[in-house]
């Protein structure tokens, strides 16, 4: 499944405490999953159609935090546990990250990258947002264990271990979104696509 969109924001998980995300019952939880993956299939077919149909389609927060913890995305090494808070144009990223495993077989000799190792509970906030078949994700803070970040020292993580594995992340990301995905709205509780 393309979930280039979805997947360029968590992305920033491994930048990004667990939130207080609590999953209903499970037939609650396998009722957003389902749901999740039936917007996602139709998104995905919609996109194969010369003319798609432009009806915006909706995924709310507690359907991608299901999604996401049944294992539907893979995620990258040393990322686990990622929830999500949705605010008109604001994602809020939460997860736990083992930073050994994302730092693998890259080292540095930088006291100030020494803040990312070992295991860490990582919240990341961006704007985020997709007009004209363009996303657009702008991080504006990233705390470990409840302790803001400085800016360049985010930069200098990015540059030295995100861009030799993920070329088109940073700290603000541009990307052409996926499956004739148009517009991308980030609301309350929920993400809005409209494909053309």
């Amino acid at each position: 499944m393309n979930l280039k969109f979805v997947a360029a924001i968590v992305t920033f998980g491994f930048l990004l405490p667990i939130s207080n995300f609590l999953m209903a019952d499970s037939s609650e939880t396998a009722a957003d999953v389902a749901r999740a993956q039936a917007k996602l299939q139709h998104i995905e077919k919609n996109a194969e159609l010369t003319h798609p149909d432009q009806t915006p389609t909706e995924l709310t927060e507690q359907e991608v935090n299901a999604y996401f913890a049944a294992g539907k995305v893979k995620l990258p090494a040393g990322v686990e546990s990622v929830t999500f808070q949705a605010q008109p144009g604001v994602i809020t990223a939460s997860c736990r990250v083992d930073f050994d495993q994302v730092k693998a077989g890259t080292h540095s000799s930088n006291p100030l990258l020494s803040l990312f190792s070992g295991v860490h509970a990582v919240v990341v906030v961006a704007n985020a947002s997709g007009t004209a078949g363009q996303g657009l994700i702008d991080v504006q803070s990233v705390s470990l264990d409840g302790v803001e970040v400085p800016r360049f020292v985010l930069e200098i993580f990015v540059e030295k271990y995100l861009t030799p594995k993920y070329p088109n992340v940073g700290l603000e990301s541009q990307f052409r979104l996926p499956d004739k995905i148009d517009t991308a709205v980030v609301g309350e509780h929920k993400l809005i696509v409209i494909q053309k």
